[in-house]
C-alpha cells in the first residue's frame, strides 16, 4: 500500500448541498423555513467546524479516472477507471477551519424537484466557501496506479470534476481545485 498526502488549494468556490430533515414548523413558511435551515446542508463536525466528507474526494478521483479513460499499459483496452474505483481511499474528512454560523449562504431560484429544467421553481439558500485549502491523505491499495497516474488523474479531477454542489462534472464552475504538492510514501 502506498501513501499520498495531497496538499489541495481552491481555485473556485465550493458549496455544499447535505441533505436535512429539518422540519417546519407550525405555520412557518417556505421562505422563514429556508431562512432557518439552510445552513444544515453543511457537513459539520460535532464542534460545528465546516469538512469536506472524505467520499467527496474519492468519488472525484474515481470520476476523474473515469472521465480520462487512461488505458493501462500492456492491458489491452482496459482503463483505470476500474483500479481507482476499488484501489484507492479516502478515511478522513478535510476540516475547513470554518465555523458553521460563519458561513455566507447564496439564494438561488431553483426548481423545486431539484432536476435541471425544472418547470417549478423556488428559492433555496446554498452554503459558499470561497476560498479553502488543507491535506488530504489518499490510501492507495492498489499497484496499477502509479505515482505518476495518481497524480495526473488527480490533477485533472481537480480542473474537470471538482466537488460538491454546482461542480464541473454538472455543468457548474463551483469546487474547482489545484494540487499544490504530493508527498509519497
Amino acid at each position: 500500500m502506498k501513501t499520498a498526502r495531497v496538499m489541495l488549494k481552491s481555485v473556485s468556490a465550493y458549496s455544499q448541498s447535505r441533505a436535512h430533515t429539518e422540519e417546519k414548523l407550525s405555520k412557518e413558511t417556505h421562505k422563514a423555513h429556508e431562512e432557518r435551515t439552510w445552513r444544515e446542508r453543511l457537513h459539520v463536525d460535532e464542534k460545528g467546524v465546516v469538512f469536506i466528507p472524505p467520499m467527496a474526494f474519492k468519488n472525484c478521483l474515481s470520476e476523474g479516472a473515469k472521465y480520462l479513460s487512461i488505458q493501462v499499459p500492456g492491458k489491452g483496452k482496459t482503463t483505470y477507471t476500474k483500479h481507482f474505483e476499488s484501489g484507492v481511499l479516502v478515511t478522513d474528512p478535510l476540516s475547513l477551519g470554518i465555523k458553521k454560523e460563519d458561513v455566507s449562504g447564496e439564494w438561488l431560484h431553483v426548481p423545486s424537484d431539484g432536476r435541471r429544467g425544472g418547470d417549478k421553481r423556488v428559492w433555496k439558500c446554498f452554503p459558499i466557501i470561497h476560498q479553502w485549502e488543507g491535506d488530504v491523505v489518499f490510501h492507495i491499495f492498489d499497484e496499477t496506479v502509479t505515482k505518476d497516474i495518481f497524480a495526473q488523474v488527480l490533477k485533472e479531477s481537480g480542473q474537470f470534476i471538482g466537488l460538491g454542489r454546482f461542480r464541473p462534472r454538472r455543468n457548474g464552475f463551483y469546487g474547482r481545485f489545484m494540487v499544490e504538492s504530493i508527498d509519497w510514501s
